[in-house]
């Protein structure tokens, strides 16, 4: 049947049933992607199929890894330069088409992860099955890049399980669990990762038949008058968390829904018009962009190299907990030591409800239990391999609990510091092995946060960071080596910003018009609602240690709420009112004026700091930069990052804005060095 065909990343067989199975597995790379020559592969293998019909085909992989992670976005950036986009598209169209309208039955056998072009591609078969395996996700994250599905997703996906069912999963990006897939109709069973092969071809001898309610709300939702109706809501559903201006990508995959009609052609037709037109805009550009960035955070540890299976934390509160939990929900050894039980039982609480939310199966959670324990008395240091250590912000209670715990540690133990904003220097001084010594700089809350600072400082060994770097990979978290300078980057960059939104809450402006200000720029929370959300006792504490590195004041309004014992969040009090885990903010008057230039004033202290952050070299370059500010503070993605957006809207035009801060509200507004540094100017 395939006589004649070269192929490099495709296998072909037949077994006896006549069911002609097509494994995926290209070559040179450890997962599969959707790249042209893929493609173009499978292009002349389906018309093969057409031409002499099996009785039946099975599409999987033959990585390990999963079915398939997406299309090749390297390709992707390319078809952007050279215009190719909608040739890019609809030749993945067509493709994925015949597939669909093959003459005989097609079951896709997923495991791992199915993203992007790979549920698309499964799409189009007759029928998928799933392994029940933890890793095996299925998702459309299309619009973390600006874009939207585009070779047949927005098509087929609401005619399958329903509008109100599919778009929800376009909309967010979010993967799914096999289980969850089957739940919504998207997959047709799931099975063990053993049986994947039969339980494929028990799908193409008994084709599955749709239940008459799920094939009922496939047709409502999809009528003319239900897309007419529904639209408008979800597109206002979306504009609550999104702003069109910021993320295009959302409200044209509405559009392209409501005006897609019964013919597939007239869809895709629809789907690959708006993606060429999204593809275009600075928004898709700057995520795509965002996405090398992940990737190359991703590709700075490797993940086997760290030497680490036991984790002792010392320090039992938010982070120092939090951080114990994500360890073992990770697969680590975990010991938690605090001064008595009664500070260790609620960090061993919240991990609990971590291993709930996040395994859903009892022998999961009970297994990940296992592997967290309370040590209050501290045996377990002389067994770990990294000790972490996660106690308040001052240097000579860290330095005497350094002391106490290095006649302990094993030979080749890594001791690291939580701090978030004390010197690296300062901390290492007295250690007698200060070469394994390292800061390891997590984010609250733990759990969500992808960004981890691996702290530098004068005496640290490569193999230290090498090894910290690994280990952040193998928590699954993104590591960005920065320089030990009071702050590091993050904090450095972020805390101008909060204190700038307390000096403005001193002069009179509501905490819900700076907040409102800072999220029209595109940042996740305002500052206010920020501060509540870390805590103001942290916030104070590290604006106390920044603030005259700096050369900034600490505002009075946030000593004056810790002295009356607020907060913030975990009070439920603080510069807002907290209920049910939200900020209620107090009504705005409604002849109030904010003041002109107050995006700015927020926003252009960030931006100053990152440029001083370059100059002295507190990250390697300008790229990690715009990472570790992008993954650490959420700063608007769709911008591309701090040193981005200064060139996009041009260094030298920044600069003078910042001067003309400086003449009308003060000094602090005065550009730092660094704004003629040469990455500024260009796109490397």
């Amino acid at each position: 049947m395939f006589e004649g065909l070269r192929l490099r990343h495709w296998r072909t067989g037949t077994d006896a049933d006549g069911f002609v199975t097509l494994t995926l597995d290209r070559a040179g790379s450890s997962v599969n992607t959707l790249a042209r020559a893929v493609l173009e592969e499978l292009d002349q293998l389906l018309d093969r199929l057409r031409i002499e019909p099996p009785a039946g085909v099975v599409v999987c992989s033959g990585k390990a890894a999963g079915f398939i992670a997406g299309a090749d976005i390297h390709e992707f950036a390319d078809y952007e330069r050279d215009g190719a986009v909608r040739a890019a598209i609809e030749f993945g169209q067509r493709v994925c088409q015949k597939l669909a309208e093959l003459p005989c039955p097609s079951v896709a056998a997923i495991h791992g992860h199915c993203m992007g072009g790979g549920t698309e591609l499964a799409l189009a078969c007759t029928c998928r099955v799933a392994t029940r395996d933890p890793k095996t996700r299925i998702g459309l994250p299309e619009v973390m890049l600006g874009i939207h599905p585009g070779w047949g997703g927005t098509a087929r996906l609401p005619r399958l399980v329903g509008a109100l069912r599919a778009l929800p999963l376009m909309l967010t990006g979010r993967a799914v669990s096999a289980e969850a897939a089957q739940a919504l109709g998207l997959v047709d069973r799931v099975t063990e990762e053993g049986t994947l092969p039969d339980a494929a071809r028990e799908l193409l001898r008994r084709l599955p038949q749709r239940a008459f309610m799920q094939r009922l709300r496939a047709w409502a939702d999809n009528t003319w008058i239900a897309r007419q109706v529904l639209a408008p809501i979800v597109f206002r559903q979306t504009a609550a968390k999104v702003r069109r201006a910021h993320y295009p990508a959302p409200f044209a995959l509405i559009e392209v829904w409501r005006r897609g009609g019964g013919d597939i052609t007239q869809r895709l037709r629809l789907e690959a018009d708006s993606v060429v037109r999204l593809a275009a805009t600075p928004a898709a550009r700057n995520l795509v962009r965002v996405f090398f960035l992940q990737e190359r955070l991703k590709a700075q540890g490797d993940d086997t190299a760290h030497g680490i299976a036991h984790v002792h934390v010392i320090g039992a509160g938010t982070m120092g907990g939090d951080i114990a939990a994500w360890c073992a929900l990770r697969g680590f050894s975990v010991s938690l030591q605090d001064r008595e039980l009664r500070f260790v039982e609620p960090a061993l609480a919240r991990a609990r409800a971590l291993f709930e939310k996040r395994l859903k199966s009892p022998a999961r959670i009970a297994t990940a239990q296992a592997r967290l324990r309370a040590d209050v008395e501290g045996t377990q240091v002389a067994a770990a391999d990294l000790v972490i250590e996660a106690i308040y912000e001052d240097a000579e209670a860290k330095r005497a609990l350094y002391a106490a715990a290095q006649p302990n540690l094993r030979a080749e133990a890594l001791l690291a510091s939580n701090t978030s904003s004390i010197p690296l220097n300062e901390l290492a001084r007295g250690l007698a092995a200060p070469g394994r010594f390292v800061g390891l700089h997590f984010f609250n809350p733990v759990a969500r946060m992808p960004l981890v600072e691996v702290v530098r400082h004068a005496r640290l060994d490569a193999r230290t960071e090498q090894r910290a770097l690994a280990f952040c990979r193998a928590i699954d978290k993104l590591p960005v080596a920065v320089k030990g300078t009071p702050g590091f980057l993050v904090n450095r960059i972020l805390v101008p910003y909060m204190l700038e939104a307390a000096r403005g809450l001193n002069d009179g402006i509501p905490g819900a018009v700076l907040d409102r200000a800072a999220r029209g720029f595109g940042m996740p929370v305002g500052p206010i609602e920020l501060m509540d959300t870390v805590g103001l006792d942290v916030a104070a504490s590290v604006g106390q240690e920044l603030a005259p590195f700096l050369g900034l004041d600490l505002p009075a309004g946030i000593e004056r709420l810790l002295q009356a014992g607020k907060r913030g969040r975990k009070d439920g009090q603080g510069f807002y009112r907290w209920q049910d885990g939200r900020p209620v903010k107090p009504d705005v008057p409604k002849d109030y004026r904010a003041p002109e230039d107050l995006e700015l004033r927020l926003i252009g202290p960030m931006l100053n700091e990152a440029v001083a952050c370059l100059a002295e070299g507190v990250v390697d370059d300008a790229d990690l930069l715009d990472a570790g500010v992008i993954f650490g503070t959420g700063f608007a993605p769709f911008r591309g990052g701090p040193i981005a957006y200064i060139r996009s809207v041009g260094a030298g035009a920044l600069r003078a804005q910042l001067e003309g801060l400086a003449a009308r509200h003060g000094p602090r507004f005065a550009p730092r060095p660094g704004w003629d540094h040469p990455a500024l100017r260009t796109a490397g």
